[in-house]
């Protein structure tokens, strides 16, 4: 017999819990387990006034937010609407079915203003990885450090040479642009105007890096701990390589100052490999290198390179393959390096002269002044220690392609560089919870079950 729904008088009252129609495997009930938010109003009390009429509760943006990120919704008009509609993402944000969801120009007036005032996203960023560490999901034994290009929200076509780019200040200014004259004003030195700027989000560095046609874009930086690739820490910066490998030293001294935690190794590509990054690491930080060293002093015409040649380092000097001295006078160049060259005489008669230096009367070798954190990290390069960091590696370039498939975050919403710091803080927030949620919750579950049985 075929069924019919019946179409009667509605009931005047509903026994309904939100509790009931959230799956106990939901990805939302993990998150919240972790999410503590507890500390947040005290952190943001100073922003409130004690009178007047009471405020969206800042905890309640704060979920939404999370919402937003952990499921890749961009928008936060279409934010608002789903949270008006889903079921779990109502509980998860502590509202009722009659409760009214805040209006989507509510995100944009505290994070332009409290919340950036008093650096909340980098707050509940940090309060999230103190329940990682207490977890046991960092081992602080190794971290690895790297960049991935987002594209700003900058319109290509729409840009002017560096050094043709100005701005009336007498003029109203958007707020990105703003935020760039006065980076600019406080650099303590001047620099060089980029190939190109952006009129709209003038922060934001044109490059080609990831191939293709230039555009726009900032850099995420991430430092992870290899235990469980939990992101210890994130900085934005402008595409630009020397400002990310620059955004290590900040993100390392960070984590060690608020954490107390310090790697024993840091785990890099070649970029990081440079000679000023290895002795901060070997030399300042005691921090071994397991990072490719950038290194040219290869040749590839078939004369000697410098690897042939023999280190005295009690006499600072280098040793021709015929026992003769490389001198240097001690004084580094613009570049931090110090030229070794041998007698003229030495090598006037020397048989090895048209393998050494055919072209010139006598042999240079150019030495890095932290030459020898850079021999540390060649000697690190042969142990199976680094073969297993390189393959740790792969874990914070697994992380940025969850960032742009899963959390869809490959182009930027907000400008400037303030703008990208909150989106990057929010989505490694993001990505920091559903790992706790993926790692511990089917560990609880079966020993929920265990204890059940």
């Amino acid at each position: 017999m075929m069924g019919r729904q019946e179409a009667g008088q509605a009931p005047l009252f509903y026994a309904f819990n939100l509790e009931d129609h959230v799956p106990a495997t939901h990805l939302l009930r993990g998150i919240d387990q972790f999410l503590d938010l507890g500390e947040l109003h005290q952190h943001l009390a100073p922003h409130y006034s004690h009178t007047g009429r009471p405020s969206v509760d800042p905890a309640l943006l704060i979920r939404m937010l999370i919402v937003g990120y952990c499921f890749g919704i961009r928008s936060e008009r279409r934010l608002c609407e789903e949270v008006h509609l889903n079921l779990a993402y109502r509980w998860f944000c502590r509202l009722g079915l009659e409760d009214a969801v805040p209006d989507h120009s509510t995100f944009s007036k505290n994070r332009h203003g409290r919340f950036r005032d008093n650096d909340t996203l980098r707050f509940v960023f940090e309060k999230v990885l103190e329940r990682c560490l207490a977890e046991g999901l960092v081992g602080g034994e190794g971290f690895a450090i790297d960049a991935s290009v987002i594209k700003a929200d900058a319109n290509r076509q729409k840009g002017v040479p560096g050094a043709d780019a100005a701005w009336d200040r007498e003029s109203p200014l958007t707020r990105p642009v703003r935020e760039y004259l006065e980076a600019l004003d406080d650099a303590e030195a001047p620099r060089t105007p980029p190939k190109n700027v952006s009129l709209t989000d003038p922060a934001a560095q044109w490059t080609a890096a990831p191939g293709g046609p230039a555009f726009y874009a900032y850099s995420t930086n991430y430092l992870i701990d290899v235990k469980a690739g939990v992101i210890v820490d994130v900085e934005a910066t402008p595409a630009y390589r020397t400002d990310e490998v620059e955004a290590t030293r900040t993100m390392v001294d960070r984590v060690e100052q608020r954490f107390d935690l310090k790697p024993t190794r840091l785990i890099g590509d070649t970029a990081y490999g440079t000679s000023e990054m290895l002795g901060w690491m070997v030399d300042e930080k005691d921090i071994e290198p397991h990072v490719p060293v950038w290194d040219k002093a290869q040749r590839k015409d078939g004369t000697l390179g410098r690897s042939d040649f023999t280190w005295d380092a009690d006499a600072a000097e280098y040793r021709c393959p015929r026992g003769k001295p490389l001198r240097s006078s001690g004084k580094p160049t613009a570049d931090n390096t110090l030229i070794y060259r041998s007698n003229f005489h030495d090598c006037a008669g020397c048989e090895l002269k048209s393998k050494c230096c055919p072209n010139t009367t006598h042999r240079k070798i150019a030495r890095q002044v932290n030459e020898a954190a850079r021999d540390v990290a060649r000697q690190l390069a042969k142990t199976k220690r680094y073969e297993q960091s390189r393959r740790h590696r792969k874990k914070v370039e697994m992380l940025f392609a969850h960032l742009k498939r899963i959390l869809k975050l490959d182009r930027l919403r907000l400008r400037g560089l303030k703008g990208a710091q909150d989106e990057f803080l929010l989505a490694a927030t993001a990505q920091n919870l559903r790992r706790m949620a993926a790692w511990l919750m089917p560990k609880r579950h079966e020993a929920a079950m265990a204890t059940a049985h």
